[in-house]
């Protein structure tokens, strides 16, 4: 059984729980009362709470329409009074106005205030495009000649850590311009602005290019070309730029030919390899020839004077110019940049060169044709201004593709047009030059009396050693003519070598001509010391210049052949000698017995040897005295050579009959001592002595 106490704790756990169970009913039923009495309060709070939003929005939708009735009211004071001195206020209210305008074209395009906000948008806008070609018109200036030259140059001292850049504009308007295109594209769709940028920019661009032109007439001389001060004297206030190549200048390439044809043309070369000792040609053609070799290369410019100067200056110019155009070109696009969307950049900045670019490109042909025209007239020196101008174009265009990449084709394709036009004209002049040489007419006016060197020979090589100082360029010309395969895999080698025979045929054609012109000479020993003249310059000349060694790339035995045929001329040359000397050689004289007396025959043949050779050497000793040859070693090789023959020859026979009593006056056959004749030949080509 169980105990009656267990049994009356579980009646009293029962009767607990029991109690429990009725409270949390009561409160349950408490709670459902309290909900079903909160919930319509909530809910119409909630509906209270709707209202007033939506009234508030209301009031604020209203008052948001009712402000773009009034906007035109409010801007229209700053709108007409124009944006200059308050920018970001302008846009701001140019914001307000579109704003406006598409509000009423949305909600109420019939209303009136439509037509008066359209109209303020447009005159805004109208005030900013104005603005905007205020700003730029007012602000940009030619960039000084001094700056293009401090940005084209550079120089060793130049820290490669600082970097040049020219400031177009004001920062200060630089800023407004942006904001001003910035706007205009973003809201006012309009483009017409970029066509006054570029057309503002462009007449700049052109305008500083021709103030460099005027800036190097203005200061140029004949010494040299007038670089920026600033190079020399870095100014601490001036931005520099890392070093980059200076244009490559020959300054004075018309006038060192010009000096140098008239320095050859009086002086001869002493005969030491790399000697540059001159001493004046004898001759009695020695003015007259200067005179006409001087004009042969410049006898279209006018007086003398300054003409030279002129020629360095326009090539010069030009070369700068060039340089100059890339390097604003550049700046220009940077500048653009920030102005111009960047969808419209590559036209916009096609357009803005296009004036200077042709201007240019114009020049050079003008160039180009005035080569042709001297050309045509067989004024082979003209070429001269080509090489250089040539050089430094080729040498630029890399940066030319890199500035003008996204352009039109036909803006790419200017310059490799003038390029190939340089090309051909020059090697038009090239091979014409060549055949120039092969072609010289034989004319006995045009021959010197005294058998120096010819012109033709002062000319053909003067122009070959112009050539030196543009091997690649004149290499380049005449590869650009080759329709090889070789050609196509065109390399510096390749044109070193088209080179070297352009000059072996020059040589050549040259050889052949004076081989032509010596026949013209009745005197086969004028014949020689002209040719031997003509040759010895040509060697001389080929050594000092170093196109020696240009000419050995296919012709390696050109010094020695040149050495060959000089010393042939040498021994034609003392032939002339063999008519005096065979009247006093042993082997044509009767042999006589010592002692014994002399027939009148015999004495008869003595007094007519002594009186030959004194004839002889008199006649020759007076005609060669008028030669010239104008290398001093050579002139005295010669002599000393047939001095030694000579005077070994007459000393042998005048110890064997001067003592011969084959007359009664010796003194009238025995004219001259050794010594003397020997005095006699050292004043061969000297018409002072």
């Amino acid at each position: 059984m169980i105990p009656t106490e267990e049994v009356s704790a579980r009646r009293r756990e029962i009767e607990f729980k029991l109690k429990q169970v009725a409270i949390l009913s009561s409160f349950e039923s408490r709670l459902m009362k309290l909900e079903n009495s909160i919930i319509p309060v909530y809910k119409q709070t909630e509906n209270l709470q709707r209202l007033q939003e939506n009234v508030e929005k209301t009031l604020s939708c209203l008052d948001h329409v009712i402000s773009y009735y009034h906007v035109a009211k409010d801007t229209e004071k700053i709108i007409k009074e124009g944006p200059t001195g308050r920018l970001e206020e302008y846009l701001n209210c140019m914001d307000k106005i579109q704003k406006a305008v598409e509000y009423f074209q949305d909600n109420n395009p019939d209303s009136p205030e439509l037509n008066r906000v359209k109209s303020l948008f447009e005159r805004g806008k109208e005030s900013l495009e104005s603005e905007f070609r205020s700003l730029m018109t007012r602000h940009t200036k030619p960039v000084p000649p001094i700056l293009i030259l401090d940005l084209i140059s550079g120089d060793d001292d130049m820290e490669p850590q600082e970097e040049m850049f020219l400031e177009h504009l004001p920062e200060g308007v630089l800023h407004d311009i942006i904001r001003i295109s910035g706007w205009l594209v973003e809201n006012g769709r309009n483009q017409d602005f970029m066509t006054v940028y570029f057309q503002i920019r462009s007449v700049q661009l052109d305008r500083s290019i021709k103030g460099l032109k005027d800036h190097f007439r203005k200061n140029s001389s004949s010494t040299g070309v007038p670089y920026s001060p600033a190079i020399q004297n870095k100014r601490k206030d001036t931005p520099t730029k890392k070093p980059v190549k200076r244009p490559v200048l020959i300054p004075g390439t018309i006038r060192k030919a010009q000096n140098l044809l008239k320095q050859y043309s009086q002086h001869g070369l002493d005969g030491k390899k790399g000697a540059s000792n001159l001493i004046p040609m004898e001759g009695h053609e020695h003015d007259l020839r200067v005179k006409h070799l001087s004009d042969a290369l410049s006898d279209k410019h006018g007086p003398a004077a300054g003409r030279d100067d002129i020629f360095d200056i326009e090539i010069d110019t030009y070369i700068h110019c060039v340089s100059a155009f890339v390097k604003l070109a550049q700046s220009e696009y940077q500048l653009l940049t920030d102005i111009v969307p960047e969808h419209h950049q590559k036209k916009t900045f096609d357009s803005l060169i296009q004036e200077s670019l042709d201007n240019l490109i114009m020049e050079g042909d003008n160039i180009v044709s005035a080569a042709r025209k001297s050309i045509i007239r067989h004024d082979y020196s003209a070429v001269l201004t080509i090489f250089p101008i040539l050089k430094h174009l080729k040498q630029m265009k890399p940066e030319f593709d890199q500035v003008l990449q996204g352009t039109a084709a036909g803006t790419k394709n200017k310059l490799p047009g003038l390029i190939t036009s340089m090309e051909t004209t020059g090697a038009k002049a090239l091979e014409e030059f060549a055949d120039n040489i092969k072609n010289d007419p034989d004319k006995e006016y045009n021959m010197p009396k005294d058998g120096t060197v010819h012109e033709l020979t002062s000319n053909a090589i003067l122009f070959l050693q112009q050539l030196l100082d543009f091997q690649e360029t004149a290499g380049a010309m005449l590869a650009s003519q080759e329709t090889s395969s070789s050609a196509s895999s065109y390399s510096s080698e390749f044109s070193r070598r088209l080179l070297s025979t352009y000059i072996c045929k020059v040589l050549g054609n040259l050889q052949l001509n004076l081989l032509s012109k010596s026949k013209v000479y009745e005197d086969p020993a004028l014949s020689a010391i002209f040719l031997h003249n003509n040759y010895n310059y040509i060697l001389k000349s080929l050594e000092k210049s170093e196109l020696i060694q240009l000419v050995a790339v296919t012709q390696k035995t050109a010094e020695r052949s040149y050495r060959e045929l000089i010393e042939q001329q040498i021994q034609t040359y003392q032939r002339s000698w063999l008519k005096v000397t065979d009247y006093i050689l042993e082997r044509n004289l009767p042999v006589f017995q010592p002692g014994a007396k002399l027939k009148d025959k015999e004495r008869q043949m003595i007094k007519e040897r002594f009186k030959g050779f004194n004839d002889g050497l008199e006649e020759l000793c007076k005609i060669q005295k008028a030669w010239a040859i104008p290398d001093m070693e050579q002139r005295d090789k010669i002599r000393r050579a047939q001095k030694t023959i000579v005077k070994e020859t007459y000393g042998a026979f005048l110890n064997r009959y001067g003592n011969v009593p084959f007359t009664k006056n010796p003194e009238k056959y025995i004219k001259y001592q050794v010594d003397q004749v020997g005095e006699m030949i050292e004043k061969l080509f000297d018409t002072s002595a």
